[in-house]
């Protein structure tokens, strides 16, 4: 698709005379285009979406999950058994390398499906011209050509030059990063304005926060100013998470020392007499022995809780291994406005001449419950002044308070959104006000006027003019003696304040329409209203959590420095007067300086967009490993910086969604905190799983091992003391019965009171790993006594003898799951019944087991026979032997980590 206006002419439309732009658009501003023509420009354009061509497909998922070393050492082992006629080994090979493909496929795949559940949040209807009739038109319908109609709260769904405009007031964060509405009007701007100073246009994305506009589609779809960002995007790479550079290190290693032991065993096989055949399959049997089948979809299946977990504390995962790489966060570096605080100005002091001392107000956001109060003194009645005060504020507004299914909301600008809350927990309604004051006429807010002012009737005959603004722009528009008024202004504003000044002006006679000439002087100071957006309470005990874990947090935040201060100062992030840098003073340090500053400083102010970029880099330079917040188009690059991008999923764009490695639904950085927990939870979890899982395999290949190097040849035929199909059939069972629970196992009680783990730092460190040599060894020695045992003195032929040393292993593995639920501490440390899918996992592996051995027609597949009572007894008591051997390894674990901190 392309531009209709750079089909036919160079000059961009925001610097062309609108008329200029309907006539190359072909369109009349009172008509619209017709149904007809609407249509046809649709086929020819397609619809008015921004489609990611970087999301994965299907195949692309699906051949992740096959590109392991791991799987193709299976997919080896299934043709060397086919070769050697071993066909059902290798189909049941085959059927565990397909099930864990499609386990991790769906997954990954119902993963991607949570982050396009988002868009419900998107409006999808828009108001437009059609065959010279208003019509509601899907936003995916719209088209170049299209006429926009505008007011207050509307998203803009497409770039569109404007026609006609009065008091439009834009929010463009999304795509500029502007902090504050931005006025619009109609007059062309020269052609080479960025984005952000192109005030004759509205583009994709932002909202219209105050004033109505009608507007000509230009642009629509990935031909916006937001398509071509997103598009530049998609071409960035994603940075690999450490754990998938662990896992793959962890199954390169296993894989490459299985490929090296099962050569040897070959050789071995052959130097001892054995037939080609029954080496090649005691080597095959030492693969499949080895390789942790089940570790692929244990890994996946954690991973997956773990998305499943953060989804429901609200925090949308969307790639699979990210669930855990939060958890190993340093820093995380947040926005304010909606993250740590509400979104929603909030009046907290109140000040009217004469009327003495400051008044408070209570209660937060827009629910407008709370109390007037002086000194800490509950006010009754209003007093006059601040009547009037407030009558001001809403009478010379353009917000609207309502109720949403039990919840309040503003439509347009919340400061004036505050002052209606305000005035609405003192008695006082929009309703009353526009009876008692009906408005006759207004002079909209504009940034370069700074003030709003509107004209009123009074019952009593005559009119009024209300003037709302900054405090030092109404004040010269007053009588003189401001000074004192200055002073009480700042000293609102030094405690993070956002603060207006408000005035009136009695109009002898009747004024028919408003001019600024109007407003030019002669005013009565009614008084100022000092608002705040204010903290969530859930974010205050958030941030306290996160230093608890030893992750520090960074406010960065377009605010005024003393606002972000005062916030700073509530959130915990500063103390006394700590240092607050701006994006100002961040522009005069160069890199290696403000390496050095980044450290100290936990409050950015007045910061743009780019800037976070700059932070970001600075602290990864440090070492940091570091999550960042955004949601507009100029926070993707930064995002995609960090080590785990957080977009927001309500304010958020599409393209910082796509950007980021996880969305919060809710905006808030209590979401982020519970996500961290999550992650550590995840963590462990996989440690534990792996630390389960690998002796396992160590053990099996030892008794494969054993048996080649040390078994005599029986009737032309190796003696080993366990079947490829068993060692699998043991993988298999124990992976999904036992393992899989582990998943599940609850957060750790001190994992949010130990430091970050190091991402470098391998996922099984020496202790665990000398662990799983010596728990696998015992095993070997439990598995072959037991073989021997009822080989050599019970006469229990081959099968029960293999049947028997299979039986041991699944006992000794069920008694080492029980010390695997903590890796240091004792199971009763974690609650023994906590976690119920432990018990559920043990009791559905007996039931397999008791299958495995006695139903005959598993006895045919498994080459198994069934065992008497006192066989399962002895291979329970010598199960128990892992018990006191783990015990004694934690105890010394303990020991030696004693009085150091770190993860564990």
């Amino acid at each position: 698709m392309a531009d209709l206006l750079t089909e036919k002419i160079e000059e961009h439309p925001a610097s062309l005379p609108a008329e200029r732009v309907l006539e190359e658009l072909g369109v009349s501003a009172g008509r619209g285009l017709t149904s007809g023509e609407a249509a046809r420009r649709l086929e020819k354009y397609g619809p008015n979406v921004i489609e990611s061509t970087s999301r994965e497909g299907v195949l692309e998922i699906l051949w992740r999950q096959i590109n392991n070393p791991l799987i193709w050492v299976l997919l080896a082992s299934v043709l060397l058994a086919l070769v050697l006629g071993e066909t059902i080994d290798a189909l049941v090979i085959l059927a565990v390398v397909v099930a864990n493909t499609l386990i991790g496929f769906m997954q990954e795949y119902r993963a991607g499906k949570e982050i396009e559940a988002l868009a419900s949040y998107v409006p999808d209807e828009t108001l437009v011209l059609r065959d010279g009739g208003r019509e509601m038109v899907p936003a995916a319908e719209l088209v170049p050509g299209d006429i926009l109609l505008l007011q207050a709260g509307d998203r803009v769904p497409a770039d569109a030059r404007l026609l006609e405009v009065r008091g439009l007031q834009v929010d463009e964060a999304a795509l500029t990063g502007e902090s504050v509405p931005v006025s619009k009007d109609v007059e062309p701007v020269a052609e080479d304005t960025p984005v952000a100073d192109r005030t004759s246009m509205v583009h994709n994305g932002s909202f219209v926060a105050g004033g109505t506009a009608t507007a000509v589609i230009t642009a629509t779809g990935r031909d916006t100013e937001l398509g071509r960002v997103s598009a530049m995007l998609e071409e960035a790479q994603e940075v690999e998470t450490p754990l998938i550079k662990q896992i793959a290190v962890v199954g390169k290693w296993i894989a490459v020392a299985i490929l090296a032991v099962a050569l040897l065993l070959l050789v071995l096989g052959l130097f001892r007499g054995f037939p080609l055949a029954d080496a090649v399959l005691a080597a095959v049997a030492l693969a499949v022995a080895a390789i942790p089948e089940g570790l692929p979809a244990v890994i996946t299946i954690t991973l997956a809780i773990g998305v499943r977990s953060m989804a429901a504390r609200r925090a949308v995962i969307r790639y699979l291994p990210a669930a855990e790489t939060l958890g190993s966060s340093t820093v995380i570096c947040t926005d304010k406005t909606g993250t740590l605080t509400r979104g929603e100005m909030t009046v907290r002091q109140l000040w009217a001449p004469g009327s003495g001392e400051t008044y408070e107000l209570s209660g937060v956001g827009y629910a407008p419950e709370g109390e007037l109060s002086r000194n800490g003194e509950r006010i009754e009645e209003v007093p006059e002044p601040l009547r009037e005060l407030l009558l001001a504020g809403v009478a010379c507004n353009d917000s609207e308070l309502r109720r949403e299914e039990d919840r309040w909301r503003i439509t347009g600008d919340p400061t004036e959104g505050a002052l209606l809350v305000a005035a609405r927990k003192a008695g006082l309604t929009a309703d009353e006000v526009r009876e008692l004051r009906p408005r006759r006429d207004a002079i909209p807010f504009e940034s370069e006027r700074r003030y709003m002012a509107t004209l009123h009737g009074l019952p009593e005959g005559g009119q009024i003019v209300y003037l709302k603004g900054a405090p030092e722009v109404v004040l010269e528009r007053c009588e003189p003696d401001a000074g004192e008024v200055l002073e009480r202004a700042e000293s609102m504003a030094g405690e993070g304040l956002r603060v207006l000044a408000l005035a009136a002006r009695k109009v002898p006679g009747e004024l028919e329409e408003l001019s600024e000439e109007d407003v030019e002087g002669g005013f009565e100071l009614l008084g100022l209203a000092g608002m705040i957006d204010p903290p969530r309470e859930e974010a205050i005990e958030a941030i306290e959590a996160c230093h608890r874990a030893g992750i520090t947090v960074k406010m960065i935040t377009g605010d005024h420095k003393a606002t972000a201060a005062a916030i700073g100062r509530q959130l915990g992030l500063l103390e006394g007067d700590g240092p607050v840098l701006t994006g100002k003073e961040l522009d005069e340090l160069s890199d290696e300086e403000l390496i050095r500053e980044v450290e100290r400083t936990n409050v950015f102010a007045r910061v743009a967009p780019e800037h976070k970029l700059r932070i970001l880099k600075a602290l990864q330079a440090r070492g940091e490993v570091a999550a960042m917040t955004g949601d507009g188009v100029n926070d993707a690059p930064a995002l995609k910086q960090a080590d785990i991008g957080v977009a927001m999923g309500i304010t958020g764009t599409d393209v910082s969604k796509e950007s980021a490695d996880m969305v919060l639904t809710d905006d808030n950085f209590a979401s982020i905190e519970a996500a961290v927990e999550e992650g550590r939870r995840v963590y462990d979890n996989l440690r534990k799983a792996l630390t389960f899982l690998l002796p396992t395999n160590v053990g099996q290949a030892l008794i494969i091992l054993i048996g080649v190097a040390f078994f005599p040849v029986v009737g032309g035929e190796a003696l080993l003391p366990m079947l490829p199909t068993q060692v699998l059939w043991v993988n298999l069972v124990v992976a999904v019965a036992l393992a899989l629970p582990l998943a599940f196992e609850v957060l750790e009680p001190d994992a949010m009171r130990r430091p970050p783990r190091d991402p470098d730092a391998p996922i099984l460190d020496r202790i665990l790993l000398l662990r799983t040599a010596v728990v696998g060894l015992i095993m070997s020695l439990v598995g072959v006594g037991l073989f021997l045992f009822e080989y050599g003195f019970r006469s229990g032929g081959i099968e029960a003898a293999q049947t028997m040393a299979v039986t041991s292993i699944i006992f000794y593995q069920i008694f080492y799951l029980i010390e695997c639920r903590s890796l240091r501490g004792s199971v009763f440390e974690v609650g023994l019944f906590t976690n119920k899918w432990i018990f559920v996992g043990i009791g559905a592996l007996l039931l397999l087991q008791l299958a495995f051995v006695y139903l005959p027609f598993m006895n045919f597949l498994f080459h198994t026979a069934p065992l008497g009572a006192a066989e399962w007894l002895l291979a329970a008591l010598f199960g128990l032997v892992v018990l006191p051997v783990v015990d004694l390894e934690k105890r010394w674990r303990r020991r030696a980590e004693s009085g150091q901190a770190g993860p564990r």
